[in-house]
């Protein structure tokens, strides 16, 4: 997700210097067991504010918040969410969109009744919640054969992109031991970059090593490469290895396996996939989320007090 200021419509600069006033920090509505607070809600009010959001923003923060409080439950019971890195990079990627630095963006959103921790968690379940979207529907959201030969005409050649076949290896690091361990693990993971044997020795590789985990990614194609690791992979030559990321799970790099251009119909099919989802991103809807949506509250607990 680009968070860049047009997205949201955000004037940061041209925000009051005084503080906000917040709301008491009663239970405002419980999502299956999971209390939103006025305090939340309150910020959430003061978010819409900066979107220049009308209506009735109270209603608006509320709704937001149990949709949000359901997505992240989903997110972490699937584990899909995306790592503390990838917010804390999109949120300097926002700060810089808007010529400040993290440290000011922090200062405006306290000054806006905000804050960053809010802010960041509202990122990390946009990030999340797509791919979570994606991975769900996406085997039912496959095109039928007519829809297909229908596309190939409108375009009137068949796509080309490039398949990868890829591994994962992680240098595993306990939650617990995350920033004690992080830089260490970091410097472990380069040096391997350099002496990987590649793919078909890479597990006798891995137990020469402490805590390394090696798994087959499989055929991934260029236009279903994650958000975080595409320009990795892009970057990486032929039978190589992508740069070093720090995740929830540890230090990671990916091992190009194999790659080579295709053109047959599935990678037509990831194509026409990959476009139509970057037409959603630009604003049109997916109604995939609509109807998990539907579903996850149709399930859910929620108790005004």
């Amino acid at each position: 997700m680009a968070l860049a200021a047009t997205v949201f419509g955000l004037v940061l600069g041209s925000l009051p210097a005084h503080q906000y006033a917040q709301a008491a920090t009663e239970v405002a509505v419980v999502v299956n067991r999971t209390p939103i607070t006025n305090s939340d809600v309150a910020k959430r009010v003061n978010f819409l504010k900066l979107q220049h959001q009308k209506g009735n923003l109270a209603s608006m923060a509320k709704e937001q918040l149990i949709d949000e409080t359901l997505k992240r439950d989903e997110i972490a019971r699937v584990k899909m969410s995306v790592s503390t890195e990838d917010v804390d990079k999109s949120f300097e990627r926002f700060a810089a969109s808007n010529k400040m630095t993290p440290q000011q963006l922090t200062k405006i959103l306290d000054q806006a009744g905000v804050g960053a921790d809010h802010f960041k968690s509202f990122i990390a379940v946009q990030m999340s919640w797509p791919r979570l979207v994606n991975a769900r529907y996406g085997a039912q959201g496959r095109m039928s054969s007519e829809e297909l030969v229908k596309r190939m005409q409108e375009s009137k050649e068949k796509p080309v992109t490039t398949e990868y076949f890829l591994q994962q290896v992680i240098f595993v690091i306990p939650a617990a031991k995350q920033k004690a361990l992080a830089g260490k693990r970091k410097a472990e993971a380069e040096a391997a970059r350099s002496k990987y044997p590649g793919c078909d020795q890479a597990k006798d590789f891995a137990k020469t090593m402490h805590d390394v985990s090696i798994r087959s990614l499989g055929r991934v194609m260029a236009p279903e490469l994650p958000d975080e690791w595409k320009p990795l992979i892009e970057k990486a030559s032929p039978n190589g290895t992508t740069g070093t990321r720090v995740t929830e799970k540890g230090v990671e790099f990916l091992a190009i396996c194999k790659q080579r251009q295709v053109s047959d119909d599935t990678a037509a099919e990831v194509v026409f996939r990959a476009e139509d989802i970057g037409k959603m991103k630009k604003g049109a809807q997916n109604p995939n989320e609509a109807k998990y949506m539907e579903e996850l509250r149709k399930k859910a607990q929620i108790v005004n007090p």
